[in-house]
Parts: structure tokens; C-alpha cells; sequence
């Protein structure tokens, strides 16, 4: 199968894939939390570090270094979570920005990151001597992927994910109704992180080397202007906010346009996201698929008032 696949388009797929679970991540965050993250490349890198000090510092095994990683962003997460939760709004956005840069920094700098040199030689799992390549990590991504979106329905359809709600709504309100304001608010951070330190890991086994410059605020930013692009609160507008944002750019590459330089096509990609915001913000403030669930219950209103006059609804 490998041969079939073109290893370039499996890629972009597979950094996909990676971007979805970061999105899902600061989704649970920020959209059902209601907690604002400009960190979230922090996680990242957390879950992409500890993936790779495992197995190349230590010869830990990677499938099992990937799952040590996810539960070490976990309480990661929840510890650097912890002094975000004393300031609200603007000063909770400025705390994990501040948090994002002091761990960029600690992994520009630790001798255990590598400092400036990064880790390389991080080895693909494998499965009966097989590494996982191309078309074999891209299945591996992809089954991650749709359990990652399974959990995260079970979660926000829960119990915990109405208490989350409560919370974003009005944490006021939620503390009257007994409701532990400061651990759901903590449970959302670490469960946040444990999916950025997924995509933290795979991005690290994919690449096989990485270095602080991947975990920068710029990261944090593209995948908060998915997330807010394709609606807060909402799994569905998360995954078409970052393929939206994630393939438009693609599209240039792919497709060669003579009014467009291939050497400038970052920025053109930063002000093709500066643009969307602004539109988004001025005509759809709640995200694309922000305002989906209040037009189904309205429209399901309007269906029982309309079964109760006796007319008939499609």
C-alpha cells in the first residue's frame, strides 16, 4: 500500500489528523470549559518531548512511550492549570500565554530537551518488526483520531460535560448549584492537554526529530482561530474549522497560482487567517457551527407548535 499512497499527500493528512486532536483538545477547553488557552502549544510539546526523552533517552518501547507521555501531559496540564484558575477573561488569556512561553523557553533550554539542537532518531512504533510508515501511520492516526471524537462525545454528552456547560455559562450559578466549580475546571485542563500530548506524540514518531520552534504561541494561535472559526462548544465545527484553515493553504501549494509566490505563502497564510477571523467576528461571533444546536431545538419548536395546531410537518 505504500507504494500506492503518495507519501506527500499521506502527510498532509497525517499533520491533519495531528491538528484535529489539538483542536478537539483546546476545544474541550476553551469551548465547554469556557476557560480561555493561549498555551495550548505547550501541551504540545510536552506530549512530543516526553514521547521522545522515553524512547531515545531511554529505550522506552514507543507504543508505551506514547502512552506515558498522554498521561504525563495529563498531570501536567492539571498542575499548570491550577494557577490559571484565580483570574478570569483577559487575565486567564494572558496567564497560559505567559505559561506557553516559559515552557517553550524550558525546552529551548533544559540539557534534557536538547536545547537548541532538539532531540532527533525518535523511532516509528512498529508491529511485529514492522515500523509504521505512510500509509501504516496514517491508519494508526486515524483510528486514534475517531476514538479521540468518540470519548470527547461521551464526555461533553455526560454528566461532567453539562457540568462544564454550567460552568462556561455561569460559574456563578454553578457554584449555587453545588457544582465543584475548581476541579471541573482543573478535569478540563488536564483532559485538554492529554489530547494536545496525543498529537504532541504522534507529531514527534512521525517526524522523528523536533526541536522548541514547533511549540511556539503561533501554533497556539492557528488552532484557536480553528477552533473559534468553526464554533465553540461544538465537535463538528472544530473538525471543519481545521480542515478549512489547515487545507486552504494547501491548496496554493498544491495548486500553483501565477499571481501567488510559493516563498511567501506563510504569510499569505497568516493574513488569509487574519481576514476569516475578522468576518467570522463580525457577521458569525459564535463560530460557523456555533449557533447549530439553538436552530435544531428552535426547529424542533417549532414542529411540536406546529403538530399541536394540527398542521402538518414534514
Amino acid at each position: 500500500m505504500d507504494a500506492i499512497l503518495n507519501p506527500y499527500y499521506v502527510d498532509i493528512v497525517i499533520f491533519w489528523i495531528i491538528y484535529i486532536l489539538l483542536g478537539l483538545g483546546l476545544n474541550l477547553i476553551t469551548g465547554y470549559a469556557g476557560q480561555v488557552s493561549l498555551g495550548h502549544a505547550a501541551f504540545f510539546g510536552i506530549g512530543a518531548y516526553s514521547s521522545a526523552i522515553l524512547t531515545v533517552t531511554y529505550g522506552v518501547n514507543p507504543w508505551i512511550s506514547m502512552i506515558v507521555s498522554i498521561g504525563i501531559t495529563f498531570v501536567v496540564s492539571a498542575v499548570l492549570g491550577l494557577p490559571s484558575l484565580r483570574v478570569r477573561e483577559d487575565f486567564l488569556a494572558i496567564t497560559t500565554l505567559g505559561l506557553g512561553l516559559i515552557v517553550q523557553s524550558f525546552f529551548k533550554n533544559a540539557a534534557i530537551t536538547g536545547g537548541a539542537f532538539g532531540i532527533d532518531s525518535i523511532p516509528a512504533p512498529s508491529i511485529f518488526g514492522i515500523e509504521l510508515k505512510n500509509a501504516g501511520y496514517l491508519i494508526l492516526s486515524t483510528v486514534v483520531m475517531l476514538l479521540a471524537i468518540y470519548a470527547l462525545k461521551k464526555m461533553t454528552g455526560s454528566r461532567i460535560g453539562r457540568a462544564w456547560r454550567t460552568i462556561r455559562e455561569d460559574e456563578t450559578m454553578a457554584q449555587a448549584m453545588g457544582i465543584h466549580t475548581t476541579y471541573y475546571k482543573v478535569l478540563a485542563f488536564a483532559i485538554g492537554g492529554a489530547y494536545a500530548g496525543l498529537a504532541g506524540s504522534l507529531f514527534a514518531h512521525k517526524v522523528s526529530f523536533i526541536s522548541a520552534e514547533s511549540f511556539g504561541f503561533s501554533v497556539s494561535a492557528t488552532v484557536l482561530s480553528m477552533v473559534v472559526l468553526g464554533g465553540l462548544g461544538s465537535i463538528r465545527g472544530t473538525i471543519f474549522g481545521v480542515t478549512l484553515l489547515y487545507f486552504l493553504p494547501e491548496i496554493f501549494r498544491i495548486f500553483e497560482f501565477d499571481l501567488i509566490d510559493p516563498k511567501y505563502l506563510d504569510i499569505y497564510k497568516m493574513m488569509l487567517y487574519g481576514l476569516l477571523m475578522v468576518l467570522v467576528m463580525r457577521f458569525k461571533p459564535k463560530g460557523l457551527f456555533g449557533n447549530f444546536g439553538i436552530k435544531r431545538s428552535q426547529f424542533r419548536f417549532f414542529r411540536k407548535a406546529k403538530a399541536k395546531e394540527g398542521g402538518h410537518v414534514a
